[in-house]
């Protein structure tokens, strides 16, 4: 017997509470709305909190187009101290002296902004032979990883009322780790550090301010998860052409792509995107 077919579709901006999995969030969302097909884009960690995306129904075959975007984060950096994650719930593995002024954590913050690269860190959902990072982690291996190159637009400290403590705003490209970043901003300035308090205030442009709870969030329509991208009012022609899996003439996308095509209605149709150069169907919903 076959999976039911999904009859609710749409979005969510939820603001994820601390001590759950984005798993835990998605699960809680299938009883809240009786619908298995429901997926998330933008893993944040158990302790993390902030914006997390999810999509419902046919909206979960858009998460991707949700998922390439820039995030900001707010976090701690708690310098002197290590830990085995890199994050306040691991254990403390390594305690350095450190006097740092206001004007070393700067220049060391600048060093990190940018193209840079990074090494993901063992507790993370990162594969690597085919098993996830913490799997490993947790039977005691540590396996090489490969560096990986991220962007960080912005890395803002500022001083808190603890001196070892450092308050960050931090604008980075997707897949960037906030505990590795802090990991090396505490290595940057001769010592260690690790990160407490993180919260995800932007996810591309879903934003902290229209986010809700597990229970209370709106559904918002399927629409809403390509609101990034550059949009196509297709003609009826076009239209009968791109529900049957057809692509749009050439003339008709212009610069990077993807692009949503929508109809007269603002009905989302498919959306199109480029690939080694050439516009190819990405999805098709109608």
């Amino acid at each position: 017997m076959g999976r039911r077919p999904a009859t609710i579709h749409g979005m969510l901006v939820i603001d994820k509470p601390a001590g759950m999995t984005s798993h835990d969030v998605v699960a809680r969302l299938r009883k809240r709305f009786g619908e298995r097909r429901i997926g998330h884009a933008g893993t944040l960690d158990p302790d993390a909190t902030g914006v997390l995306v999810v999509g419902v129904g046919r909206a979960t075959r858009l998460l991707r187009f949700a998922s390439a975007s820039f995030k900001t984060y707010e976090v701690e950096i708690v310098l002197g101290t290590e830990t085995d994650t890199l994050d306040a719930s691991g254990e403390i593995v390594a305690h350095h002296e450190m006097f740092i002024d206001k004007a070393a954590v700067l220049a060391a913050a600048r060093e990190l902004t940018g193209e840079i690269e990074q090494v993901p860190p063992m507790v993370s959902a990162r594969r690597v032979g085919g098993r996830r990072l913490h799997d490993l982690a947790r039977e005691g291996l540590e396996v090489e990883r490969e560096a990986r190159l991220v962007t960080v637009n912005r890395f803002d400290v500022e001083a808190n009322d603890d001196p070892l403590v450092w308050r960050a705003l931090i604008d980075c490209s997707a897949g960037t780790y906030i505990r590795t970043l802090g990991a090396d901003l505490g290595t940057a300035l001769g010592g260690g550090a690790h990160i407490r308090c993180l919260r995800r205030v932007a996810s591309g442009v879903y934003k902290l301010d229209e986010s809700g709870t597990i229970e209370k969030a709106p559904l918002q329509p399927v629409i809403e998860l390509v609101r990034g991208i550059d949009r196509i009012i297709l003609t009826e022609e076009e239209e009968l052409v791109v529900r049957n899996g057809g692509r749009l003439k050439s003339n008709r996308t212009k610069g990077e792509g993807p692009w949503a095509l929508v109809n007269a209605s603002q009905e989302l149709i498919a959306v199109h995107e480029n690939v080694d150069g050439r516009v190819v169907v990405g999805v098709v919903l109608a």
